[in-house]
Formats: structure tokens, C-alpha cells, sequence
């Protein structure tokens, strides 16, 4: 069992590609990472990003394509609109199934995106995609929707081009999603915790885990929901601790 993440690089591994492939292995799945930028930051700030030249990123993921069948990838930080539009072409090249985190701003606050993010993401990556993660802060920037309750997460996901899960953190622990037309609502206590940072990481790569695993995208969402409960709820060093 074998799965991959494109994403950028956060040297306190909290977030990004080092947070990804501790929960794979955390699931019991062998994880690869594709990078697309390097930062300097930690779980309280971003202090600098560098993105990857995008020829680099497209060697990077043919190399690991060359030598492993994979099936599902996840996406975080993918910095610009030509990199998005890379990915994509690689997605439908390789008959990838792909989960887009769609990182723009870091829980920190770190601004971690060209401002063109947005629509290259729902023209280019997004219908490809079988499902998107963002967060509310995200998802109106995906939608230009304002969300401040149930109903208008449940209309962003309705104008969003592909299965969608809007993470409920900053409304009230109402996660709401939208998975082959059909609503779930997933409430969910709030804890209080400064480990916060690399939540949408843990998130998003517990769903590519669970459906490598062979479950389905509905079940995979609800089991990592509360993988990344319980990893807040031990969490330490300002992050998550990855673990079943």
C-alpha cells in the first residue's frame, strides 16, 4: 500500500509533507512526498516561503511513479497556478486519485499563495480531483461565499466542482459534506488546545490512508475525522501527534 503527497516542506514538521507522512505511517501505509516549496516556519509563524521550480516538481513525481503503482494522492500547499495546472496534467496522465487539501493561509496566518490560487484550483485541479478539504477561510475564497453557519457551508459546497468536505473548526465544530450530492453533517466537540498547528495536513492525508486502506471516501472522512480528534486532543509541541 502505497500513496503520495505533493506539497510544501515545514521544517518544524508539523504541517506539510513531514505531517503527512507520519500519519501514513501512523495508518499503516507507505507514503511518498512530492515537494513544491520550502518554508521557514513553525507552528506559530511563516517567516519565509521558496517555491520549486515546477520542471523539478514534474521529475520528482515521475521518478516516484516510475518505480510505485499508486493510486491516491493528496495535495496541500501547491503555491501557484502553474504548478496546479502541472498537477493536474500529471493526475490525468497517471489515472491518479487525488484529495486537494487546498492550502492558501497557514493556521498560523501565514498568507502561503500567489493570489491566483483560487481559480486555477476550481478550473485546473478541483474537477479532477475526488474530493476537497478546505477549511472555511478556504472554501470562501473557493466560492466568494461568506459561511457563518450550517446552510451556507452546505451552499459552498454545492458551488464547488467536485465532493467536498468543509473542516468545522472555525464553525463551531460543524464539518459539512458533500459527497455525491448527498449532505453528512459531522459535529464535533471543540477542544481546547494550542496544538492546532497541521490540522488540515493530518486531515486530508488520514482520508488518502483510509481509502488505500479500502475504504469508502464517505467512511474514509468520518474515520479521520476522529484520527485527527484524537491527535489533537494528545497533541503536543503546538502540533498534532500522529497515531492511532
Amino acid at each position: 500500500m502505497v500513496v503520495m503527497s505533493i506539497a510544501g516542506v515545514d521544517p518544524s514538521a508539523g504541517a506539510g509533507i513531514y505531517a503527512d507522512l507520519k500519519t501514513f505511517q501512523a495508518h499503516g501505509v507507505y507514503g511518498c512526498g512530492v515537494v513544491t516549496a520550502l518554508t521557514a516556519q513553525n507552528p506559530y509563524k511563516v517567516f519565509s516561503l521558496s517555491p520549486v521550480d515546477k520542471n523539478y516538481v514534474s521529475e520528482q513525481i515521475d521518478a516516484v511513479l516510475d518505480a510505485y503503482n499508486i493510486k491516491y494522492v493528496k495535495t496541500g500547499m501547491l503555491y501557484s497556478s502553474e504548478i496546479i495546472k502541472l498537477v493536474s496534467k500529471k493526475i490525468t496522465e497517471y489515472n491518479l486519485k487525488a484529495v486537494v487539501d487546498p492550502v492558501m493561509v497557514a493556521t498560523s496566518g501565514g498568507d502561503l499563495t500567489k493570489s491566483d490560487l483560487a481559480n486555477a484550483l476550481n478550473k485546473y485541479l478541483l474537477p479532477k480531483s475526488i474530493l476537497t478539504t478546505p477549511n472555511i477561510a478556504e472554501a470562501e475564497k473557493l466560492t466568494n461565499l461568506n459561511i457563518k453557519s450550517k446552510e451556507d457551508a452546505i451552499k459552498s459546497t454545492e458551488k464547488l466542482p467536485c465532493n467536498s468536505l468543509i473542516t468545522g473548526g472555525h464553525l463551531d465544530g460543524i464539518n459539512t459534506m458533500n459527497i455525491n450530492g448527498e449532505i453528512t453533517i459531522k459535529k464535533q466537540e471543540l477542544l481546547e488546545s494550542n496544538n492546532l498547528h497541521g490540522t488540515g495536513c493530518n486531515l486530508s492525508s488520514a482520508i488518502v490512508a483510509n481509502l488505500e486502506k479500502g475504504n469508502s471516501l464517505i467512511n474514509s472522512c468520518l474515520k479521520s475525522f476522529d484520527y485527527v480528534y484524537e491527535a489533537i486532543k494528545n497533541g503536543n509541541y503546538g502540533t498534532l501527534i500522529a497515531k492511532l
